[in-house]
């Protein structure tokens, strides 16, 4: 395990910015009926444009919400707006709730997963085929799981200390490198966030149907692993054989670009069998490479830069660099209320930070293999007595390493403290090492119990319930609802003028979109 920099910790202590590191969430939820089944109903016009709102719109299917909140500098912030957005969406959807689990409701046949629509314009109708290609690639039930996306960056004034700690500049370059090396660590230790806070071993049967699996079944309705943790994360979930061979270098943003150009330009064969157009003429998919755009990458953490309008987000990291990065292997927690809590922030914070500072070798092939092994091994075995993980020194139990991990991620606790004046952070670490001494404390773990005395689409329903219950009940903050009403309804109109400023037709759009550049 890569230990802390000496030079790195003293340059950050007692810098005032780790009070105020930058953090925002996505979260994914599925609407459903008061049955528990998938709603058929169109985006609520209530809710806004899905292509324009800056705050709700759909993921893959027409049923599934993302609710995005800004950028802030506390956890109970950012878990406060997401709360208001929860709050005015369930004003929004008459009696269809919010499913609580990343793992899907009731499904029927895959065709009847609707897919996500936005509109008559060049760039809605570009989303909606991308989301085309991803039912014929993966089909749609895979599609239809749901997380939580958790995007942090340090803020930019205190870059100058971390540089200084390496003897270099605070310039972009320092910049884009020091997040390489935070994703780095992040690929080799995510597997610690899969077992703290997964909360998908098990699935609805509906899910499986027609389908052979590993899953052994709990009760008539529901499939299980019985150490798992987060099947999301797994063969079940946001996995692809396709993807599997294709090994993106994270060692430096050139070669970052250079595996991702190859990987979203180069035809591959069973994708170029689907065909770029159906008999029609109507567009099947985006592309015939292994990746139809860079969001079909199905990373644990991304390198994030906001793009411009018609940009290309690997176009803008080459351009400006690495903004922040996107944490996306978390599930909905089905017993918080809006599938994350302010604790879970404040530890991805500091596991964030720890992977920022620590010492981060490049990683090579050989540990590549190791750290997808390592995923899937805590995805279906995690809870399992005595498993043991691989390391670039050899195996080494997997509480063991948590517990060096947790270590780490409480020294730099210790610190973010000392700034912000309570102990929040260390706290937040404490209470994920409870996981680690006493598994039935997980997520996994207290789920497989509830679903001892209910089926999963049962439990996921009576969770979705309280949920809705719960954020109902509480107050908007001030002036919140109100905004959100107006952002909803100028969307509406924002959307319209995409549509009547078309000036080319969607084939001359789709050529210039998917230009990656030199």
């Amino acid at each position: 395990m890569a230990n802390f920099s000496s030079t790195a910790l003293k340059a950050v202590a007692g810098r005032p910015e780790l009070a105020a590191l930058q953090r925002g969430i996505e979260k994914e939820s599925l609407r459903v009926t008061p049955g528990g089944e998938l709603a058929r109903t169109p985006h609520p016009k209530g809710l806004g444009s899905p292509l324009t709102h800056p705050h709700i719109t759909t993921d893959f299917s027409e049923a599934q919400l993302e609710l995005i909140t800004g950028v802030h500098a506390s956890a109970e912030d950012v878990v406060e707006e997401l709360e208001d957005i929860h709050r005015f969406v369930c004003a929004n959807i008459g009696d269809e709730l919010l499913w609580a689990a990343s793992m899907p409701c009731r499904l029927e046949a895959d065709a009847d997963i609707p897919i996500a629509h936005f509109g008559t314009s060049n760039v809605g109708l570009s989303k909606t085929v991308y989301r085309n290609g991803l039912s014929h690639r993966y089909g749609r039930r895979m599609q239809a799981i749901s997380g939580i996306h958790y995007n942090f960056s340090v803020p930019e004034t205190l870059w100058p200390a971390i540089a200084k700690s390496h003897g270099r500049a605070a310039d972009q370059d320092f910049v884009t490198d020091a997040y390489f090396g935070l994703i780095r660590n992040f690929r080799r230790y995510s597997w610690l966030l899969i077992y703290l806070f997964g909360a998908s071993p098990a699935v609805c049967r509906s899910f499986t149907a027609g389908g052979t699996t590993s899953l052994a079944p709990l009760g008539e309705d529901t499939a299980h692993l019985p150490s798992a943790t987060a099947l999301r994360m797994g063969r079940l979930g946001y996995q692809s054989e396709a993807q599997a061979a294709l090994r993106v270098s994270y060692d430096s943003l050139a070669e970052y670009d250079a595996t991702m150009r190859k990987a979203l330009t180069v035809a591959y064969p069973p994708y170029a069998a689907i065909g770029l157009r159906g008999a029609e003429g109507e567009y099947r998919q985006l592309s015939t490479a292994l990746l139809q755009i860079e969001n079909e990458f199905y990373a644990t953490i991304r390198p994030k830069r906001r793009t411009r309008s018609g940009e290309r987000p690997l176009n803008a990291l080459r351009e400006r660099g690495v903004e922040y990065v996107e944490v996306r292997c978390l599930d909905l927690d089905p017993f918080l209320p809006l599938g994350i809590d302010d604790t879970t922030c404040r530890f991805l914070d500091v596991f964030l930070l720890f992977c920022l500072l620590a010492e981060s070798p490049d990683e090579h092939p050989r540990e590549s293999a190791a750290i997808a092994g390592n995923q899937l091994a805590v995805v279906e075995r995690g809870r399992e007595a005595n498993l043991a993980l691989e390391t670039v020194d050899g195996t080494q139990k997997l509480v063991r390493w948590a517990k060096r991990l947790l270590d780490g991620c409480a020294q730099m606790a210790v610190i973010v403290d000392a700034v912000a004046g309570d102990g929040k952070h260390a706290e937040a670490v404490a209470s994920q090492r409870r996981k680690i001494e006493a598994p039935e404390n997980t997520p996994s773990a207290r789920v497989l119990a509830a679903l001892a005395k209910a089926s999963f689409a049962d439990f996921g329903l009576g969770q979705s319930a309280a949920h809705r219950r719960w954020v109902k009940a509480r107050a908007f903050l001030p002036g919140r609802q109100a905004a959100l009403a107006d952002v909803s309804e100028k969307s509406h109109a924002r959307q319209a003028a995409i549509e009547a400023d078309d000036r080319e037709s969607f084939d001359e759009y789709l050529r210039r979109f998917m230009t990656l550049g030199d």
